[in-house]
């Protein structure tokens, strides 16, 4: 009776072991590239006819008011989208072995969600739509490289939610996640994630 509890026990305890190993390497099983694709930085530009400034957090204009061009001496509502720069490196999942040329990764698409923090996340209606871009950048095994991308397109400014701050004076705080994804050399998958804080409304121009 005790060599089969005894047993069993040693059962339980090697499919504890390997739940929890499972567990700790999801990060490094994740994929199969020898390389992790680690986002440096993420900064924003508010959209606006000559540039705007990059920013930890984007304050993100629903509207803007110019008074260049033709007809717009008085003034003329314009929609600008919004810039995101990210700067991205590579580490490697195996400390002791070094990087290769084959583990470049080539970013290839740039995925952008948004999200608020008390849940309400319904897209098109709490918070804008998420969507895909694609952006070409490759990242060498020393060193850093910055991708620049579209991380608040001007048709969102258009649509609910954003399009109703134009008049009704209100402001949605919000999160934007960036995923980046793309090869190393030899074909195995990478990606990453950075997040920035926004603030949308139509402010003072």
């Amino acid at each position: 009776m005790k060599t089969t509890i005894r047993f069993a026990t040693r059962i339980l305890t090697t499919g504890a072991l390997v739940a929890a190993t499972t567990s700790c390497g999801d990060v490094v099983r994740s994929n199969k590239s020898a390389a992790i694709l680690v986002v440096d930085s993420l900064s924003a530009s508010r959209g606006a006819p000559n540039g705007g400034s990059a920013s930890a957090n984007l304050v993100s204009d629903v509207q803007t008011i110019v008074t260049t061009g033709n007809g717009c001496a008085n003034g003329c509502a314009q929609v600008f989208s919004d810039t995101g720069t990210m700067s991205l490196s590579l580490a490697a999942k195996d400390i002791s072995v070094g990087l290769t040329s084959n583990n470049q990764v080539t970013i290839n698409r740039i995925h952008v969600s948004y999200r608020r923090t008390d849940g309400r996340n319904t897209e098109g209606v709490d918070v804008p739509f998420s969507f895909d871009t694609a952006s070409t950048l490759t990242i060498p095994t020393s060193g850093s490289a910055s991708v620049s991308f579209i991380i608040v397109r001007n048709q969102a400014k258009s649509e609910s939610p954003l399009v109703e701050l134009v008049n009704n004076g209100q402001l949605i705080s919000a999160i934007i996640d960036v995923t980046a994804s793309g090869t190393d050399l030899v074909g195995n998958a990478v990606s990453a994630t950075g997040s920035i804080g926004v603030t949308f409304g139509n402010f003072g121009d």
